[in-house]
């Protein structure tokens, strides 16, 4: 489904990307992780068509999208979410999911994989919330509408950029519940970046670190705590996640 293949990206001179890879199958739930600075976001950047990267390349279900912008990834199948929450704050919750469900009409993306805005705000615990303005909402409540806003496009690949920061226990357990039934409902792949260890071990399939722009170590989650280089990275944290 997804293919990131030796991705670099320099800033003056600093390189955030160096040889970046890493593959997410549909239906698969890929947790990437690693500190402050490693290169998570810069990558799922280049991944999405904000960034264009120096090098390297990023296919979708065999399409090449480099550096191809974020309208045309958008076209491609590429939903996100953002570490700052993006919303129409002045639209209702209704209008945010509308949005996005009647560009999915006017591009014609796949129409088997849009879900109806009714059933994103029931699944997403909205419904009560709908003729509200988004910006009123519960920052937990906002995260969900985002979430359901991306998945009304109907994409092929879902990218969650710290969906739980700021969320307290109950409400990320509430929100691993409502990720894991995208692969129910919608069976795209689905890249998940947060710092909550638990969450991403809850949560995720399979693993990726990244340290300084480099992806370190990739594959099943009990073999990457393993690893003697994410160890280090982590300083002992993997052993308590």
């Amino acid at each position: 489904m997804l293919s990131v293949e030796a991705v670099s990206k320099t800033f003056g001179g600093v390189q955030a990307l160096r040889n970046a890879s890493l593959t997410c199958e549909a239906g698969e739930i890929l947790g990437l992780i690693g500190p402050n600075g490693a290169g998570k976001s810069t990558l799922v950047n280049a991944i999405s068509g904000v960034l264009k990267p120096d090098s390297g390349s990023v296919r979708l279900a065999g399409e090449e999208i480099t550096g191809r912008g974020p309208e045309h990834c958008a076209r491609a199948g590429v939903g996100r979410t953002f570490q700052t929450i993006r919303l129409f704050k002045d639209l209702t919750v209704r209008q945010n999911v509308e949005v996005a469900h009647i560009t999915c009409r006017a591009v014609r993306l796949d129409a088997a994989k849009r879900i109806g805005v009714d059933q994103l705000l029931q699944q997403y615990e909205l419904a009560g919330f709908a003729d509200s303005p988004a910006g009123t909402l519960p920052y937990g409540s906002q995260r969900r509408l985002e979430i359901a806003r991306a998945l009304a496009l109907g994409p092929s690949l879902l990218l969650l950029d710290e969906p739980a920061a700021g969320l307290n226990e109950a409400e990320s357990e509430t929100l691993a519940i409502a990720i894991e039934g995208i692969r129910r409902d919608v069976g795209c792949a689905t890249i998940v970046i947060d710092h909550d260890l638990r969450f991403i071990n809850r949560l995720c399939d399979r693993l990726c670190v990244m340290d300084q722009g480099q992806v370190i170590a990739s594959g099943e989650t009990e073999d990457v705590w393993r690893d003697p280089r994410v160890i280090e990275v982590y300083v002992g944290q993997s052993e308590t996640a």
